[in-house]
């Protein structure tokens, strides 16, 4: 019988090993803790965008040319908004987009070209391709009652809003919040008035 000899690893052979298992360990560190950030930072990002920064995708033309059919915006939730702002409220299961023109206690008239005198001032609206008085029920002047902002669309043809009495005026309670800036497309990014 012959005796056989074992080969014992040599001390640089396991240095190497133990480097490897150590990279290995450290590896595996480093991938736990990102996976744990990429999770913290995507429970983050939902509980901004639930709670403090709603994102909306714009569906219709009644917000043109100001914004389009397909775009995104991201709203700052508030209900203390100024005439102007554009501003996301709940009517009929739904998110409607539209522009604040009249504030709690504003008298707003309308003539037939579409002109609107907010307080017996016409005001500018530069945002407007045209004029017009549309889908129109109420009788002016018409009082924007308290604690409710009297909306419109910036394509006065086809949008639906406080023209009719059947939008109305939008109870403080319903605003979502104002549409403060455009995420996509990235080429037309940036502030929304």
């Amino acid at each position: 019988m012959k005796n056989k000899q074992i080969e014992l690893p040599t001390s640089q052979e396991i240095q190497g090993e133990l480097k490897r298992e150590r990279n290995k360990m450290r590896y595996k560190k480093i991938l736990k803790s990102t996976v744990y950030a990429l999770i913290i930072v995507a429970a983050v990002a939902v509980l901004i965008a639930t709670l403090v920064m709603p994102v909306l995708q714009i569906s219709g033309t009644s917000m043109e040319p100001t914004l389009e059919n397909g775009q995104i915006v991201a709203l700052i939730k508030t209900n203390k908004l100024d005439r102007g702002d554009l501003c996301g409220f709940y009517y009929s299961n739904k998110i409607l987009i539209k522009r604040v023109i009249g504030l709690p206690g504003d008298v707003i008239v309308i003539d037939a070209e579409g002109t609107v005198y907010v307080n017996n001032i016409v005001i500018d609206e530069p945002y407007l391709t045209e004029k017009m008085l549309g889908d129109c029920d109420l009788e002016f002047p018409y009082t924007v009652p308290e604690q409710s902002y009297f909306v419109l669309g910036d394509q006065r043809s086809n949008s639906v809003d406080s023209r009719n009495s059947v939008v109305g005026s939008i109870p403080f309670e319903d605003v979502m919040g104002k549409v403060v800036i455009r995420v996509w497309p990235f080429s037309d990014i940036g502030f929304v008035s």
